[in-house]
């Protein structure tokens, strides 16, 4: 007797392969990866690798290592991406000192150093000389051509038995000079900043009311790595200077709670800036919203 089962047996078994090779392979020996290129990591696991980069970069000043590191990762932007990473670092508490050592790489990668073209070594005779001779002779006229050290250049017609020579006098180029870029004054290391300007902003287009501080050296320019520290009632936060580029590279922002007095002061010195909280402003329609506080630190 034949007994026929239908093709549901076939199917069954595959299924039950199927679930038992997905456990051994996930569960039981899973696939290991070593010797993989960092740009293949998770991204939690680039962050990591991110800062300590950053860490090492503090520790040696070696910039040309750190953006050789970083570029195992093939981060379409390296500036943007070091820069994220510090303002999520401060956002969720995480360890300050890595915060400001990715925000500094992130500036020291952001600014190219100036470059000087050398300049064009002096032979004193020109480039190129062309001697235009009109004379009755046939062209096969020997002629020849030498210069001396005056430097002179002698053409020498070859018409004997009476040769005849002319000297010309070549121009002596002037030595050309490439003028090297104007230094801009830096900041004394260490000097505290002095706030120059404390003034209320009523912008409608922000969303938020903000704290908005804008360090400077005394030539003008914008400092970054500045940290900056917040205290109210309730807590503390640090955050710095020059991790929105597109701001400046002196800009940095806090957002405040309405009806909440906040204390600024800058971590290397200086004098703290008490009782900001958001000040209310009214548009031309009568409606009222939340300004902002706009801080400007300057340093001698």
């Amino acid at each position: 007797m034949r007994e026929n089962r239908g093709p549901w047996y076939l199917l069954t078994g595959l299924l039950f392969g199927a679930v038992i090779g997905l456990a051994y392979a996930w569960l039981v020996q899973p696939v290991r990866y070593t010797n993989t290129k960092p740009a293949s990591l998770r991204p939690d696991f680039k962050d990591r690798y991110r800062a300590l980069i950053a860490l090492a970069y503090q520790t040696n000043d070696n910039l040309v290592r750190a953006k050789a590191r970083l570029e195992l990762l093939e981060d379409q932007d390296v500036y943007r991406a070091l820069a994220e990473q510090a303002q999520r670092t401060l956002a969720g508490g995480g360890n300050v000192e890595e915060a400001r050592a990715l925000g500094a790489l992130a500036v020291a990668l952001g600014q190219a150093p100036p470059t000087v073209e050398p300049a064009p070594q002096n032979t004193g005779i020109p480039a190129s000389t062309t001697a235009v001779i009109s004379a009755t002779q046939a062209i096969t006229t020997p002629i020849s051509i030498s210069i001396e050290a005056t430097p002179s250049l002698t053409i020498t017609l070859d018409t004997s038995p009476n040769p005849t020579s002319t000297t010309i006098p070549l121009v002596t180029l002037l030595p050309t000079f490439t003028p090297l870029p104007t230094r801009t004054p830096t900041p004394t290391p260490g000097s505290p900043f002095v706030l120059r300007n404390q003034e209320q902003l009523c912008d409608p287009n922000l969303e938020e009311p903000l704290i908005q501080v804008q360090t400077i050296d005394s030539a003008g320019q914008p400092v970054p790595a500045v940290e900056v520290i917040v205290n109210w009632e309730t807590g503390e936060d640090h955050f710095f200077t020059g991790l929105k580029p597109e701001l400046g590279l002196g800009y940095a922002d806090f957002s405040m709670t309405p009806l909440t007095n906040y204390t600024l002061r800058l971590a290397n010195g200086g004098q703290p800036i008490s009782g900001l909280s958001a000040p209310e402003c009214e548009a031309q329609g009568g409606e009222r919203y939340w300004g902002t506080w706009l801080l400007v630190f300057e340093q001698p």
